[in-house]
């Protein structure tokens, strides 16, 4: 546990010498005043998946324990759309296993992130983070089993093009430098989410790799660790903020918008799940995808096509979504197969030591690689709302779980093949069809609600408000009226640039 604590790169970890999920607010009161903290930032995201921040300045411990205890008041109507002015107060209440030392700060800062409370004090049943905790918490009541996830975090970073080593179209992934132009920078990105609490699995640079009027357009991966679905959240939406204010400070843009041109690799956020049992994994058996895992990846074909409410926000979500763009189009799932919905990938379940056999001098390896299966939505994009959109697979995985025929509804739904391949033409037509614009999104939303309101997960002003923003973009058959015009798609592109 030592080794743990002290390699760990969040400052507060190792100068407490305990986890994250372990802190006290005595514990932050104790960093601040040993380490000459002079100002504290509560962090919350809102209704557009961004971080808002607070400022305070630390002026003395009474005022320092009196904030960490009391929190503060914000206006509720200027952050969620549902939220009226009349009645618009709303408390933030740092969670203190969420606090890291801001690296942007220009006075040393420590940072934490925020619960929302309603007037009577209790947690706000339609914030985004409450609704996460609420579906977890009924996964384990119902299952007796945890929902953990994990995150694939793609963006764009844009410069100026010095026209050295230029970039292969289309080719840039894993590429490494001087080809790839940003790994350094993404290499700094990761090493700053570490220090804020990041867990991270890797990074590299994606396929998306082109020149377009004397710019770079290079598109990048952080992929994290699969841990307990709230922290998994939180993570992801750090992150974001991290690597938009790197970009900010070195002079690139950077955009995790689901589609930036025509013709080029779209941005996703491939989700991982894993569920486990006393710490076990239970996705895998003997070696092969468990009951449970084929249980949860049918509640997931069922509501699919609701799903891409809360992780499609925007209508360039719908560009993305294409045949032949490594992005699903349809409902179904298969084994390592990247033309599906939801994939199966790799899990290191063949029983081989590669290791010993990469490697002959060796010893026999005793790694358990069980942990390591999950499954991977791939629909979902940077403009969902992390929290809504994790929350949202928690119950669909809760429902395969509960479905009597949910064997049967996974059989059906799996394939693999490439579905896209002209021989496959049969097989695809048998398929449905993800949404293909924010509108149909709400519409399935509106007509698979029920799902996510039981058991009081969703709350009915948080549905009632999702389909609203959806419905408002009026975008039914934009994907179709705009397919033959780059300018036309490119002006859409531009406007939902910076979503999420």
């Amino acid at each position: 546990m030592n080794s743990v604590i002290n390699m760990n790169p969040n400052a507060l970890v190792t100068y407490l010498q305990k986890s994250a999920n372990e802190f006290t607010k005595e514990d932050i009161i104790k960093y601040i005043k040993g380490n000459d903290i002079k100002m504290v930032n509560f962090m919350y995201p809102a209704g557009d998946g961004r971080l808002k921040t607070l400022n305070f300045v630390i002026s003395d411990e009474n005022y320092l324990e009196t904030l960490l205890t009391c929190g503060e008041r914000v206006d509720g109507s200027s952050l969620f759309s549902f939220i009226q002015a009349s009645s618009s107060d709303l408390y933030v209440l740092p969670r203190f296993r969420t606090a890291f030392l801001d690296p942007f700060a220009e006075l040393p800062t420590v940072t934490m992130l925020c619960s929302f409370f309603n007037k009577d004090g209790e947690p706000l049943e339609s914030s985004p983070e409450y609704t996460l905790k609420k579906a977890c918490k009924v996964f384990n009541e119902k299952t007796g089993m945890e929902f953990e996830a994990m995150g694939e975090l793609e963006y764009y970073v844009i410069a100026e093009s010095d026209d050295l080593f230029p970039a292969t179209d289309q080719k840039g992934y894993h590429e490494s430098g001087p080809f790839a132009k940003f790994n350094q920078f993404r290499t700094l990105c990761m090493s700053y989410i570490a220090q804020a609490g990041g867990q991270i699995k890797y990074g590299h640079s994606e396929v998306g790799n082109f020149t377009l009027d004397g710019k770079v357009y290079e598109q990048n991966e952080i992929e994290f660790l699969p841990t307990n679905a709230e922290d998994a959240a939180d993570q992801l939406t750090v992150a974001k903020w991290i690597i938009r204010n790197l970009g900010y400070q070195l002079g690139f843009d950077v955009t995790f918008a689901p589609k930036i041109t025509a013709g080029k690799a779209g941005s996703g956020l491939h989700i991982h799940m894993k569920i486990t049992k006393d710490g076990k994994n239970q996705m895998i058996e003997n070696g092969e995808l468990s009951t449970t895992a084929r249980k949860a990846i049918a509640g997931m074909m069922i509501l699919a096509p609701s799903i891409t409410a809360f992780g499609n926000k925007v209508p360039t979500s719908y560009f993305r979504l294409v045949p032949h763009q490594e992005a699903p189009t349809n409902v179904c799932w298969g084994d390592r197969n990247r033309s599906v919905l939801v994939r199966v990938p790799l899990g290191w379940t063949a029983g081989k030591d590669m290791c010993r056999i990469a490697n002959p001098l060796e010893k026999v390896s005793e790694i358990d690689t069980s942990q390591k299966q999950t499954v991977e939505m791939r629909s979902p994009d940077g403009s969902a709302d992390v929290y809504q959109l994790i929350a949202s697979l928690c119950v669909a995985c809760r429902i395969g779980l509960e479905m009597e025929n949910a064997l049967e509804v996974a059989e059906a739904k799996y394939v693999n093949v490439n579905i896209h391949d002209e021989q496959n033409a049969d097989k695809l037509a048998k398929l449905d069809q993800l949404p293909d614009s924010c509108v149909a999104s709400a519409k399935c939303l509106e007509s698979q609600r029920k799902y996510y309101e039981m058991e009081g997960v969703f709350s009915k002003n948080m549905i009632d408000g999702i389909i609203n923003q959806l419905g408002q973009f009026k975008d039914l058959t934009l994907r179709k009226e705009v397919e033959n015009s780059q300018e036309e798609m490119l002006k859409i592109v531009n406007k939902y640039f910076h979503c999420g």
